[in-house]
């Protein structure tokens, strides 16, 4: 384990290659949430060998997804950044809509008709590790 200056340094790093600045709309929230959120969900989890940052966003989409989370919009937003088109966001709501029930995969697909109005369609780029 690294200690919490490493945490918050791979944590900001991650932000980083996501396009989230230091996702300073959690910090605007509350500084200590952001925090937490830096240093542990993506200075130690989101680190983590195993699994690309492409592959974590994919996974992470899926269960904000499956939970009817409003999270899903900030994470379809800028997955394109990692290299996820919004043709691969339509295949995950899919997926996932038919266990967690249609009416969490019409409310992802709305949000993620509102997210590609807001801006040009991602095209997606080359797996990012």
């Amino acid at each position: 384990m690294l200690d919490a200056r490493g945490r918050r340094e791979r944590g900001l790093r991650v932000y980083k290659k996501m396009g989230w600045g230091e996702n300073a709309g959690l910090k605007e929230v509350d500084e200590e949430v952001w925090s937490l959120t830096t240093d542990f969900i993506f200075g130690e989890i989101w680190s983590r060998p195993g699994l690309s940052l492409r592959d974590r966003e994919l996974v992470t989409l899926a269960s904000l997804i499956a939970i009817g989370s409003e999270g899903m919009s900030v994470h379809m937003r800028h997955s394109h950044k990692l290299g996820i088109t919004d043709k691969e966001i339509k295949e995950v709501i899919l997926q996932v809509m038919y266990y967690v029930g249609q009416p969490r995969g019409f409310f992802a697909m709305r949000r993620l008709k509102a997210e590609m109005a807001e801006r040009p369609p991602a095209r997606g780029k080359k797996k990012q590790r």
